[in-house]
């Protein structure tokens, strides 16, 4: 089904009801409720101030795995079951956090100071959204609620990676090890248990991780409160406030392949608003959504200043009218308020609002800079690839289990590993899209650069496997063309990136960003191995 198909659906209500399973180990015969729809979009707007969440604090110090000599910062962050008030007008909502709030606490953290983390599962053990128990690894034998965390964009070793089978129930933990021996960057953590992993990340578990370097400071950008996070995702509420996640109607089957909520919400809140001086702050913008592509721009028509994608910082600046973000895609962003004193903006996603930003009167002292010049990008020829594979991205019909399989390569979750790439070599993946639908394609532990994106017959490479291009190959946009951890693989489009599998041997994952699609076999593991 195309997005605007979808979409369409989405925008007349078809796609809101969702479906309330009963409790208990695996199916019950009680026959499933459908919940009344709540239209978010009758809510009063921009009467709730945007919410920032705090930053992580260290309890102790703890023995670092590299060097037992060393004494590292440890972390304790519990995950628990919490209501949530998401708009004045709505009764709290039931939602599961990271620490105590959604999104939970953002760290911050310098390049090359390692710390440890023990993600704690205190969550209840009955879920509250749908599970669909004929997808892979939701099966009902498995406890209900299970968690495993993944820090999204970070060069961790593997037992540290959140291996998507690695899950693990309540009154459980885990301890992870992060290095942290990258380059500044906007990163985030979420959940990645296999199975329902959609639904974890829909109840709210995730946050910010920012790494910092001396390098970005010494550039002068906005910070301490003119620098500020914002964490957008949609959400759809039934008439008491609470979550209502989209099913397909089947109580058998209850896996969608989209889920499009009606109201868009900005780090816990709907519609929030955010008072500013005149002057120029730095915002850090992920796309938490499970599914939807957001298509950001100001009311007044101004600019926002780029200087920063998924990995780190741009080589420049790049003005932009319209920001296009995928799921899991993130930008750094400088916004000057300076020439809109008592003035009121906001940032729009196509025709709906998402928050309001109030300019004070007051011209603010700013000594903050938008540099000319960011982080210099080293180019990694092609040539220095050792290994150019050609991976497809599948739609298959399989009504014998359900309407719609998503898989990579045409290949299963549980199939060999056909992705073994060397430490620190460097290969060239082609990711050809056979779907109708823009798929964010993220890889595990690595960074790395899109070359092209060349149209092409699709229906002629399915009948016959030869590719046959249609026009020339089209070189990144310029607010893409840095490091990147997630890439828009467009349809009947192959999209070419070339990676350094630089950090860890072990066993990684790469897959759709789309959680439901990742949640219903688009999603492989890939292993790194030691040279010979």
């Amino acid at each position: 089904m195309s997005r605007t198909r979808r979409d369409f659906l989405k925008q007349s209500g078809l796609l809101t009801a969702a479906l309330a399973l009963p409790q208990g180990i695996g199916p019950q015969p009680t026959a499933p409720k459908y919940r009344t729809a709540f239209n978010s979009q009758t809510l009063a707007q921009f009467v709730d101030p945007l919410p920032i969440p705090e930053i992580a604090a260290a309890v102790d110090h703890r023995a670092s795995p590299a060097n037992a000599k060393i004494k590292i910062p440890y972390y304790r962050i519990a995950m628990r079951q919490i209501e949530s008030k998401m708009h004045r007008d709505l009764k709290p909502t039931r939602i599961w956090a990271y620490g105590g709030s959604s999104p939970g606490p953002t760290f911050e953290v310098k390049k090359g100071e390692e710390i440890l983390v023990e993600w704690a599962n205190e969550l209840p053990a009955q879920h509250f959204l749908p599970i669909d128990y004929t997808i892979h690894g939701a099966e009902p034998d498995k406890p209900q609620v299970r968690t495993v965390v993944h820090l999204h964009g970070a060069k961790t070793p593997a037992d540290s990676d959140g291996y998507p089978e690695n899950w693990y129930a309540p009154g459980k933990s885990a301890l992870y090890h992060y290095p942290n021996h990258q380059e500044a960057a906007t990163l985030w953590y979420h959940d990645h248990a296999l199975g329902i992993n959609r639904l974890n990340i829909f109840a709210g578990l995730f946050g910010l991780y920012l790494i910092r370097d001396d390098f970005e400071t010494s550039l002068n950008l906005p910070r301490g409160k003119y620098e500020v996070p914002i964490v957008l995702y949609d959400r759809a509420f039934d008439a008491d406030g609470q979550l209502n996640y989209p099913v397909s109607g089947n109580p058998k089957t209850p896996w969608t392949p989209e889920v499009f909520g009606d109201a868009i919400v900005v780090n816990g809140k709907i519609f929030p608003y955010l008072e500013v001086e005149p002057r120029k702050y730095r915002f850090r913008l992920l796309n938490g959504a499970n599914g939807r592509f957001f298509h950001l721009s100001l009311s007044n028509g101004g600019v926002f200043h780029q200087i920063g994608t998924d990995q780190g910082l741009l080589p420049a600046p790049v003005e932009l009218k319209q920001i296009v973000l995928a799921p899991a895609e993130r930008v750094d962003l400088i916004l000057d308020f300076s020439g809109s004193a008592g003035d009121t903006i906001i940032l729009k996603n196509d025709a709906l609002n998402v928050m309001q930003f109030r300019i004070g009167k007051t011209l603010a002292h700013d000594e903050s800079s938008l540099p000319a010049k960011l982080r210099p990008l080293p180019a990694i020829a092609e040539s220095a690839a050792i290994r150019t594979r050609t991976l497809t991205l599948d739609e298959v019909q399989d009504p014998a289990q359900r309407p719609l399989r998503m898989l990579l390569n045409n290949s299963h979750w549980d199939a060999p590993i056909t992705e073994n790439p060397t430490l620190d070599s460097v290969e060239v993946w082609n990711l050809i899209n056979l779907t109708d639908d823009s798929h964010p394609i993220h890889l595990h532990m690595v960074r790395f650069l899109i070359l092209d994106r060349q149209r092409f017959d699709a229906p002629t490479y399915m009948r016959t496997k030869k590719f046959a291009g249609l026009g020339p190959p089209m070189p990144p946009d310029p607010s893409e063309a840095g490091w990147k951890d997630t890439v828009r693989a467009e349809p009947s489009m192959v999209t070419r990136i070339i990676v350094r599998f630089e950090g860890y041997t072990g066993r990684y994952v790469w897959h759709c960003h789309i959680i439901e699609h990742e949640d219903n076999e688009m999603m492989r593991p890939f292993e790194v191995i030691a040279p010979a």
